[in-house]
């Protein structure tokens, strides 16, 4: 007979992809609870945590609806709940997750233009400018925006972009994916103007993927009521109703929630301000490391990530090889995405993520840019990686908690 139980790894690896992230013990021991009756007093409670958790980072005093589906399902709600078919829109896309968001909008039937940035450059706010005045007829319905492109490492000033679509097109609807970087640094919805926000579970909220959050505007949620594309499961009115009387319309993934109770409670017993210096911290350890082991950085150094690096290999240096020497020493890693395909290699540090792991991977990542014949002297990439955090360690430690 077949042996069908899981195969157990040797060691634990240290994850550094940029999702899913590695879940703290305390979230792990979470999602193995016993089920729970999900139109129970104990299910409402924990509903009512998890949104109260979530507002503080999502920096809106609004509603978030707790969806069961991938952050991919969170952009098509995000889609179909504000937009009907026929309707322009503008997607200003840096990568590869920018172009999935183009892409959802043009499959429910979007007359969707594409502001195309460089894979590895930030959208600039005069180019955001001249494409909305550009824009055809009585202009765009929304404009799409990517807060944090894991495909190339590179934030985007999301406030700055927000203020030129506020002042520009001040009647278009803005819809952010906030993904992979909410959690791991400041946002803030209602300030900035942002109608719809998304997010998901598996970044750096620390727990599986399955869930997705999406905040909406009280215009994003006058425009429900007259949207015309199709959603039944996604149907995000449908979710907040039953939201309120602290249920969802449809089963939900109660251990993911567990996890991300988990998680909230203690991203809460941390602190914003500790979070967000953390993930300033291991980000400039990753970066100064990767450059020390020879490797190229893609994004901009105004524009990098907070949440994930992506570096360029050498010409000459075969990717499926170099990884399969990474995985063997203990080091997952991502490769690129797209055109980027066996181009670059991205290192995620977001979620549960501390210094001591970023030199742990540094040390794996020099020692096999070793053997693959970069020229590096051994010490060379954990000691970068070592004095930039404690740069940052000092910076974090002048800068007033927000």
């Amino acid at each position: 007979m077949e042996d069908r139980r899981p195969t157990v790894p040797p060691f634990d690896p240290n994850l550094r992809i940029p999702g899913p992230t590695s879940l703290p013990p305390a979230v792990r021991e979470a999602g193995g609870r016993q089920m729970i009756n999900h139109r129970g007093p104990e299910f409402a409670a924990m509903l009512a945590r998890i949104e109260g958790g979530l507002r503080p980072f999502f920096g809106t005093d609004g509603d978030i609806v707790v969806l069961t589906a991938a952050g991919t399902g969170g952009l098509e709600a995000a889609i179909v709940n504000v937009l009907s078919p026929g309707d322009r829109v503008l997607a200003v896309t840096i990568g590869a997750f920018g172009d999935r968001f183009a892409r959802i909008a043009e499959t429910y039937g979007a007359e969707t233009t594409r502001l195309e940035v460089e894979w590895g450059e930030a959208a600039r706010p005069a180019a955001l400018r001249a494409a909305l005045a550009a824009a055809p007829g009585d202009g765009y319905r929304a404009v799409l925006l990517t807060h944090n492109e894991t495909s190339t490492g590179v934030m985007n000033p999301v406030e700055a972009l927000a203020d030129v679509v506020r002042s520009a097109a001040p009647d278009a609807l803005l819809l952010v994916d906030g993904i992979s970087g909410l959690g791991a640094v400041p946002f803030e919805q209602d300030a900035w103007g942002i109608d719809v926000l998304v997010s998901g579970s598996q970044k750096a909220w620390m727990a599986a993927p399955g869930m997705s959050f999406v905040s909406l505007s009280e215009r994003a949620w006058a425009a429900t009521e007259t949207a015309r594309m199709p959603r039944f499961y996604l149907d995000l009115a449908a979710h907040r109703t039953s939201q309120a009387s602290g249920q969802t319309p449809w089963t939900p993934a109660v251990a993911v929630m567990f996890q991300l109770d988990a998680a909230l409670g203690l991203m809460a017993d941390e602190g914003r301000a500790s979070i967000f210096a953390r993930h300033a911290i291991c980000a400039a350890g990753v970066r100064a490391g990767v450059t020390a082991v020879g490797l190229a950085l893609l994004a901009e150094p105004e524009h990098a990530s907070p949440t994930v690096t992506a570096a360029r290999l050498p010409d000459g240096l075969d990717w499926k090889p170099f990884n399969a020497d990474l995985l063997a020493r203990g080091l997952v890693v991502a490769g690129g995405q797209g055109r980027l395909k066996g181009r670059i290699l991205r290192i995620g540090h977001l979620g549960d993520v501390d210094p001591g792991r970023v030199l742990a991977a540094i040390a794996v990542l020099e020692a096999v840019a070793i053997r693959h014949g970069l020229d590096v002297r051994p010490g060379t990439g954990p000691a970068a990686a070592q004095r930039a955090m404690l740069e940052a360690e000092d910076v974090a430690a002048r800068t007033p908690a927000a």
